[in-house]
Parts: C-alpha cells; sequence; structure tokens
C-alpha cells in the first residue's frame, strides 16, 4: 500500500513540478482547484511531494526496523500522522474550496487502508505501554502536526505587518478601489498574499459566497465582474494580479520615505 501510496503521490508531484495538469484534472475542475490553490504547497514544495516523502519512510520503516515492537511503534506514528494530514486536506479542499480532488482521494483511501492495516497487524506485545497512554500520544502527535500545517497554510505564522503594505492596503480601501475575486480562485490567493497580513485591509469583495456554482454576488453582476481578481481603481478595471508597486502606481499613491 505505500508503494501504491508513492506512485500516486510520485505522479503528483510529478505533474505539480511540471507544466501538464494531472489525469482528470481539466481547467475548471475541482482537482485543478486543489491543485492550484495556497493548501497545494508547503515551504515551497507542492503537498504531495512531503506525501510522497511520508509514504517512503513508512515503506522504509516497514521492512528495515527491527525489533518488530519498535517498527510497529514507527509505523503506527506515521500512519497515524499521515491519516491525520489526509483528512485535514480533504475537509480543507471541501470547506475551504468547495472542491475535490479525485486523485487526493485515492491517497486518503489508501492511507485509510494502510492505517487500518497496522493497527491490525500490531505485535501482541504492543504497543509498549498503556494503551491510554499510547492512543493519546499519538492522537496529540497528529493535532500537532495538523495544527501547525493549518496554521502555515493559513498565514498564522506570517512575520508582522509590513507598515509599506498596511498603507497601501488602508489607501486601496479609503479611495474606494474594489477588489473582486473568488475564493476558489488561484491568482487571487495569490494576490492576496503579496500583501500578507495586510491581506485584510484590501477592499475585497467576493462574487461566489454561495460557493463555484452558486450566483454571483449582487456587486459582481452589476459590475459585470467575469474573471478573477478584477481591480477597478478610479473607474479602470484590471483583470490580471497586480504587483504593490503597479497598485501603488494606478491609485496614485505615493509611499513615504521611510516606507520605501
Amino acid at each position: 500500500m505505500a508503494l501504491i501510496g508513492m506512485l500516486i503521490t510520485g505522479y503528483l508531484s510529478f505533474s505539480s513540478l511540471g507544466s501538464d495538469a494531472p489525469l482528470f484534472c481539466g481547467p475548471e475542475s475541482g482537482c485543478s482547484v486543489v491543485q492550484n490553490s495556497s493548501y497545494s504547497t508547503l515551504l515551497g514544495l507542492p503537498v504531495s511531494l512531503w506525501g510522497f516523502g511520508l509514504y517512503v519512510l513508512i515503506l522504509w520503516s516497514a521492512v528495515t526496523l527491527p525489533p518488530r515492537l519498535k517498527r510497529w511503534q514507527r509505523l503506527a506514528w506515521l500512519s497515524t500522522i499521515g491519516l491525520g494530514i489526509s483528512l485535514y486536506l480533504t475537509i480543507t479542499g471541501l470547506v475551504v474550496l468547495d472542491a475535490w480532488c479525485v486523485w487526493c482521494m485515492t491517497s486518503q483511501v489508501t492511507m485509510i487502508a494502510l492505517f487500518i492495516a497496522v493497527m491490525l497487524r500490531r505485535p501482541e506485545s504492543a504497543p509498549g505501554m498503556p494503551w491510554m497512554i499510547f492512543n493519546r500520544n499519538l492522537a496529540l502527535g497528529a493535532l500537532f502536526v495538523v495544527g501547525a500545517l493549518f496554521a502555515w497554510q493559513n498565514g498564522l505564522l506570517q512575520p508582522p505587518e509590513n507598515p509599506r503594505l498596511k498603507a497601501l492596503a488602508t489607501h486601496l480601501d479609503e479611495s474606494d478601489a474594489r477588489f473582486y475575486g473568488a475564493f476558489w480562485c488561484p491568482t487571487c490567493q495569490e494576490q492576496k498574499r503579496m500583501f500578507g497580513r495586510s491581506a485584510d485591509r484590501l477592499p475585497y469583495v467576493e462574487c461566489t459566497p454561495n460557493g463555484r456554482a452558486g450566483g454571483l454576488a449582487f456587486e459582481c453582476v452589476a459590475n459585470d465582474i467575469s474573471g478573477y481578481p478584477t481591480w477597478i481603481i478610479d473607474g479602470r478595471r484590471y483583470q490580471q494580479v497586480l504587483t504593490p508597486d503597479q497598485l501603488a502606481a494606478r491609485s496614485g499613491f505615493v509611499f513615504k520615505e521611510e516606507e520605501r
């Protein structure tokens, strides 16, 4: 099963690092939304590549670590953490992105099967300590890893707010500029990431509050928004990602000397 997981995550990693989309991932598919979202990377690398590394560790632990009890404990830790991460990413895709990925679901089923297989094949002496303590440690370990992943992907570990970006975002809001986007739009997420912690200050308008398949927000219909992100600044429309310097130039904002 670890080999199956390696094949799936290896293929997804190869696709993410290359220019070809995975099979069954058309431009408008949920798979494409997930694969192109900020939740598909960690520390600049595809999450699938980290998953590939986890499956490699599981396979290595299964074939090389003696004695049997120590090997089972290592497999129990790795499979529990892998299951926790897989469930977190699936729930995030469904709740935050309103999308799901057939490849991600296949990998999750593989991880669930692997977790069950590990638990069913435990040696008689396992877990080597009281079950309550071992299960508690497993749960806390998985929660810690998932919590750290959640914090990183949601910007909770970002550096302090940049005064330069804060001033620009405040100016855009006060000058009645508008940034129209959708929560599932990869380029909208890219636009927000440029502002770090100041992204919440941007004059953002969510055009799909009822999900990807729902109707457009009235303000987006009234302004004939047809693509994301779309900026309207001083009556001019820009349907593209704009850097902070470009936004400053188009909105007539001049950075103070200490903000340059």
